[in-house]
């Protein structure tokens, strides 16, 4: 054991001695922090199935949980949830009425580390982090829904643990294994998609805050908590915050303190093949151009954001506008055509996008030609009409995916594919986001050094990429 573990390893005994008794410290994050954990057994093999535990089964968790098992690729072997019993989460204890259950992810671990191989972390914005920290420092594969966490510092560290521990990851923007991935991947390799310099993104349907009141000067109101839901353990790492209905349950999303907003949201859907196909990485500037309804607590009714990325190799500069709101509708290009509901993209969750209305979805501006897109698996098409046809014997093959994101996933973990969307790819992605989420929430312009990854103009927005000290009892994930 090194001097450094060992130091830590003194630390964390410490501190965890003078945690009140009502904290859970289960073992394995003691062997986790001092490096004595050894898996029992290794990962599935090829003709082996992934014994899987899901952490967060209703809601988007419990949907993973049925897309990943329906593969046939997996065993789920654990389920955990900080509201076990609640009635979103009825459907998966329903189909595994025998698999062990539990509200804390870290006694889970404690119990049952030797017999995972991989983890399905599902929950709100705010809790992703610990659950992946400690999976990750365990040696399990983890997929993580989008975002990947909800601080600039957070993602930073999953990647590097990701890089540590070398494992297998896969961040849940479900798209980056559909035919958009494989597109825009073709069409950038022959030369189509090239010299961009301009994108605009847009998400513009209702969003589970635009009946709130934006003169908010305080939380809402406490309620009772409700009978199957452990509280503390729900907050993960966040300070404690009275309970109201408003957090739980998909709204946790509007709230700065736990969620990513529109833009964490659906960024990860609209994005993201841009963002690694045309090797954007961070930018360099993030402009609040318009913020209505902005107070400090939940998220604008209304975002206009402007992110810059400088030249990259021989690429030029490019300058992705985000629009959110639902009467704050970007203009389109000259022969944009319809905007019918496309198929390949899944209605939002507070109801199916109007067809009157602008989709989810982007365009794509090129010294030469423009593009348009939905999200999701939506491919691209080039506008106008006419200059598609007139292009069409020069476009390349699109290759079929072999897999969706979920049987990637597995496939990757028993050694079969590489995960489409790992956190060395999804990472900076989601760094993207956080930085447009503190230029929403302080309603300023941010200036970005790329190198350093500091913020250059605004010293409380540099501190608020690592974001407040973790409660007391949670430090330690920040530590493995």
């Amino acid at each position: 054991m090194t001097k450094q573990n060992e130091a830590s390893r003194r630390l964390f005994l410490k501190q965890a001695a003078a945690i009140s008794s009502m904290m859970v410290f289960p073992t394995i994050l003691t062997k986790a922090m001092s490096g004595t954990y050894s898996p029992a057994v290794g990962l599935a093999g090829a003709n082996e199935r992934v014994n899987l535990a899901c952490v967060g089964i209703g809601n988007q968790g419990g949907s993973d949980v049925f897309s990943l098992y329906n593969t046939g690729f997996c065993n789920v072997v654990a389920v955990c949830d900080t509201d076990m019993g609640a009635p979103q989460t009825q459907k998966v204890l329903e189909k595994f009425p025998d698999v062990p259950r539990f509200q804390d992810f870290r006694k889970m671990f404690d119990k049952m580390a030797n017999q995972i191989d991989a983890v399905l972390v599902g929950v709100p914005d705010h809790s992703h982090f610990a659950i992946a920290m400690l999976a990750m420092s365990l040696g399990k594969a983890v997929y993580v829904e989008k975002p990947m966490g909800r601080t600039f510092n957070e993602v930073q560290l999953m990647m590097n643990a990701a890089k540590k521990y070398n494992v297998v990851t896969q961040m849940g923007n479900q798209g980056h294994s559909e035919a958009n991935y494989f597109q825009f991947k073709a069409w950038t390799e022959a030369g189509i998609i090239k010299d961009v310099t301009a994108i605009t993104a847009h998400m513009n349907s209702a969003r589970r805050w635009h009946g709130w009141d934006p003169k908010i000067t305080k939380f809402p109101a406490a309620e009772p908590i409700p009978a199957t839901l452990d509280w503390d353990t729900w907050h993960s790492d966040v300070k404690m915050h009275d309970y109201n209905h408003d957090f739980i349950n998909g709204q946790w999303r509007c709230w700065y303190d736990f969620g990513m907003g529109a833009l964490g949201d659906w960024g990860a859907h609209i994005i993201d093949t841009a963002h690694q196909f045309l090797n954007l990485g961070l930018p360099y500037e993030v402009d609040p151009v318009k913020l209505e309804g902005h107070n400090a607590f939940f998220f604008p009714m209304s975002s206009t954001l402007s992110f810059k990325f400088p030249k990259r190799d021989n690429m030029p500069p490019v300058e992705i506008m985000w629009y959110d709101g639902v009467n704050n509708i970007p203009s389109v290009p000259e022969g944009f055509g319809t905007t019918e509901l496309d198929p390949n993209i899944p209605p939002t969750s507070v109801g199916k996008v109007q067809p009157a209305k602008l989709n989810p979805g982007k365009e794509i501006y090129s010294k030469d030609l423009t593009f348009k897109g939905g999200s999701h698996g939506s491919t691209l098409s080039i506008i106008p009409a006419e200059k598609m046809k007139e292009m069409e014997s020069k476009l390349p093959e699109v290759p079929v995916s072999p897999s969706n994101h979920y049987a990637n996933f597995l496939k990757a973990v028993k050694g079969e594919e590489k995960t489409r969307s790992p956190f060395e790819i999804a990472g900076p992605l989601s760094q993207v986001f956080n930085l447009g989420v503190l230029a929403q929430q302080l309603n300023t312009k941010i200036v970005f050094d790329r190198e350093t990854k500091q913020i250059t103009n605004n010293k409380l927005a540099n501190q608020m990429l690592v974001g407040a000290p973790p409660r007391k009892g949670w430090e330690q994930f920040y530590k493995l």
